[in-house]
């Protein structure tokens, strides 16, 4: 463990202590841990010329790089917090959750630049748009004007650092505050147990919108691990870094499916990870099994958790990948991490299960948010008594401390790693002028683990086709939300007080399943 308060402590503590050793990796150029802690405080002193400071909001739209890192951490210095946006969001759902947010400095990747353009006279709170990449770059230049500055005086632990972005139950994206002390305490205890050894390299290939981007790279700080950051997650990006010398990964199982896909040449790329960790969504024993037999020499790391945590609040180590005595424990998502507690609670009641009996699973850690960005009600309905967290999943713990998730309470579907609530489609679907009534449910997928599914009744007189349906459907939602197929039915099943059974419309797509999810 080390001693930091302040998430930038981990990057000044590197700089500190091997400052000419390579830090990030991108796209051909390199960062020392002095260059990149350089550019940190460069990054804090250009935001406090811009008038940003304690309490402030700024907000990133662009896939990964280092700049993204920089703007975290020196936004942390200054005490302001980052929203990391999804990219990928359609322009009605970038627009709110850029306002949402109450950014007052936006940063635009340069690809993207088109995307927010035609919404900019939406963007109220935005008083500044700054350019990142490309032949039209401001940020670079933006970045060296800036005074290096250390930690602000009067910064806490308390103070929010990132906002990430989560599908709304209620139809609208809330954004998790993640504070200073949430993102040091999963920085210190959610790879424990994960060797990295001499001439390790991380593989940050994961969205940075996601905790699986951002608070994975946090971990390279940490353990001095130069990482090797990829714009995106595609064949020619991961064969290069592969080719590179990574030794550790985070992957979402879809990515490994594909790799099955592709063939041996494209597993045999991988094979000399020493470390692959796994999560965001179950990894079907299959796969599972085919990466095992592929990859003889590389440890396995099942995790699972939530945006709410930062990121991973149980995990499922090599050793018990490997128990033959326990083939059953593959199905778990392994035990709490350190710091992490777990219980079991009946919905009903609020009493806790028995050992091996079905509850919601809520977790108690200084990982847990500090709720939800402007919305009271819905961070109260997150957490119950003595600061316990409510996942929304349904799981059970067995009598040596596995935790099995099983089901969920919340509507929601993991689709290769991304988060897809169902009344966030079923509210853009009802405004289809033929639909009468609309359920969105998760169905099984042998490569994205879930994938959406709508199931619609057409008001009379309406003939609109599936093809007709998901084509609307791509004009008003992020690519990873469009239903992938839709059953058009007379009616959709109801509960005596007129509420729609989703369990009966999944059940049937779920029989042969190991998993409800």
């Amino acid at each position: 463990m080390s001693d930091a308060t302040f998430i930038a402590d981990h990057a000044r503590a590197a700089a500190q202590s091997a400052p000419d050793e390579t830090g990030w990796i991108y796209e051909g150029r390199e960062w020392t841990w002095a260059q990149a802690w350089d550019s940190i405080r460069r990054t804090a002193g250009a935001l406090s010329g811009e008038g940003i400071g304690h309490g402030d909001h700024i907000a990133v739209v662009d896939k990964n790089n280092p700049a993204i890192l920089q703007l975290v951490l020196g936004a942390s210095l200054v005490g302001a917090a980052t929203a990391i946006v999804n990219w990928r969001l359609a322009g009605d759902e970038l627009d709110y959750t850029i306002n949402d947010a109450g950014a007052k400095v936006l940063f635009v990747g340069h690809e993207l630049l088109d995307q927010v353009d035609v919404i900019r006279d939406r963007l109220t709170t935005v008083e500044r748009i700054i350019v990142m990449g490309g032949d039209a770059d401001e940020f670079e230049a933006w970045q060296a004007a800036g005074e290096p500055l250390e930690q602000a005086d009067g910064s806490a632990v308390d103070d929010t650092v990132v906002l990430m972005y989560s599908s709304g139950t209620t139809g609208r994206p809330k954004g998790v505050m993640l504070t200073q002390r949430n993102l040091v305490a999963h920085t210190e205890s959610a790879d424990t147990g994960i060797a990295y050894g001499e001439g390790a390299k991380m593989l940050i290939a994961m969205p940075m919108f996601h905790v699986g981007g951002t608070s994975y790279a946090m971990f390279g700080l940490k353990n001095r691990v130069p990482g090797h950051i990829i714009r995106d997650v595609e064949p020619g990006a991961l064969a290069g870094a592969m080719m590179s010398g990574v030794t550790h990964a985070f992957l979402v199982p879809a990515v490994v499916a594909m790799l099955l896909q592709a063939g041996p040449d494209a597993m045999k790329l991988f094979s000399g990870l020493r470390g692959f960790s796994y999560g965001a969504a179950p990894m079907p024993l299959t796969i599972l099994r085919g990466a095992q037999e592929h990859w003889p020499d590389t440890a396995f790391y099942q995790v699972y958790g939530l945006t709410e945590f930062c990121g991973v609040v149980t995990m499922l180590h090599d050793d018990e990948h490997r128990d033959l005595e326990h083939p059953e424990r593959l199905l778990s998502a392994g035990k709490p991490i350190p710091g992490v507690e777990a219980r079991v609670v009946d919905p009903a009641t609020l009493q806790d299960a028995a050992p091996g009996e079905a509850g919601e699973l809520w977790f108690r850690t200084e990982q847990a948010t500090a709720g939800y960005h402007g919305r009271p009600e819905a961070t109260a309905e997150l957490y119950a008594e003595d600061g316990w967290v409510r996942t929304g999943d349904i799981g059970r713990i067995d009598a040596d401390g596995y935790v099995y998730v099983e089901d969920r309470i919340k509507d929601m579907i993991i689709t290769g790693g991304e988060n897809v609530y169902s009344p966030e489609v079923e509210r853009v679907l009802s405004e289809h002028p033929d639909l009468l009534e609309v359920a969105i449910i998760g169905v099984p997928d042998p490569t994205w683990g879930e994938s959406v599914k709508a199931v619609v009744a057409l008001r009379p007189g309406a003939e609109a086709t599936e093809a007709e349906i998901i084509a609307w459907a791509r004009e008003h939602l992020a690519h990873y939300k469009v239903p992938r197929s839709i059953d058009i039915v007379e009616l959709l099943p109801r509960n005596p007080s007129g509420k729609i059974l989703k369990r009966d419309l999944r059940k049937p797509y779920w029989t042969e399943a190991a998993r409800q999810v």
